[in-house]
């Protein structure tokens, strides 16, 4: 007002509401951020539950090759056992290799028994760190979250004052905007010129072509019709060889009458 008075300008206020427009563009990002902390939260929930269900799946599915094993390892010894009781009268040879081929295959067996329960053991101890890992994350996002909406509602509070001062700026910017929309209108109807013309174009040389193709038919046919009704110089070839050696007797005959007249 000061400067309105004495310099009858007002720099001033174009500079409070340049930094207005500032606080409301930091005010959106905040909200922006915000938005985004919330879809993490939702995403780490859902992939907590999506790593606990994976864990649990492989775990069981690892605890069923297990006794998968562990039922061969039994089959294996049962077989053991009756190769063992049906094959007692053959030599003392053959029992010893096949009692040191069932002892190899049961020693392989609870080995490889042995490196799955310490992978599955190092994978739930891999599981628990991440799931305490993302239980911090989260716990830190709803800390920030909550931090957030406190300021939220302060900065709106605010930004509903400075709305109610910028309110007072829009009959300024309407004249702008008006300009704006009748620039607007003039480019949609030459847009809308220029499409047409362009339609137009294009069904002129669908027609062409269209037309092309009747003429290359229609020439196709008159040429059929020349050939086969012998027009002009164009015959059709002689059938077979007999028929032209019979024409050619003909004409012999004909030569010879017409000498002897």
């Amino acid at each position: 007002m000061q400067e309105l008075q004495t310099s009858g300008t007002f720099t001033d206020l174009l500079k409070s509401l340049s930094k207005e427009r500032e606080h409301k563009m930091h005010f959106y990002h905040i909200i922006a951020r915000e938005e985004k902390g919330r879809k993490e939260i939702k995403y780490l929930q859902k992939q907590l539950l999506n790593v606990k269900k994976e864990r649990q799946a492989e775990v069981q599915s690892r605890n069923e090759y297990i006794t998968h094993l562990k039922d061969q390892l039994q089959e294996l010894k049962a077989k053991t056992n009756m190769e063992n009781h049906y094959m007692k009268r053959n030599t003392e040879l053959q029992i010893s290799q096949t009692q040191k081929k069932c002892n190899k295959t049961e020693e392989l067996l609870l080995e490889e028994i042995e490196k799955l329960r310490l992978k599955t053991e190092e994978e739930n101890q891999i599981h628990m760190e991440i799931e305490i890992f993302l239980r911090k994350e989260q716990q830190k996002l709803e800390e920030k979250l909550e931090f957030w909406m406190e300021k939220f509602d302060k900065d709106t509070e605010m930004k509903q004052n400075e709305l109610n001062a910028l309110k007072s700026a829009k009959a300024s910017d309407l004249a702008h905007l008006q300009d704006l929309a009748k620039m607007i209108r003039e480019y949609e109807q030459i847009i809308i010129e220029d499409r047409i013309e362009k339609e137009n174009n294009r069904k002129h040389v669908e027609q062409s072509l269209l037309e092309l193709k009747s003429i290359i038919k229609l020439q196709a046919w008159w040429r059929g019709i020349i050939v086969r009704n012998e027009i002009g110089g164009f015959k059709l070839p002689k059938k077979d060889n007999d028929a032209s050696k019979g024409s050619k007797g003909k004409g012999k005959d004909k030569d010879k009458r017409r000498g002897k007249r």
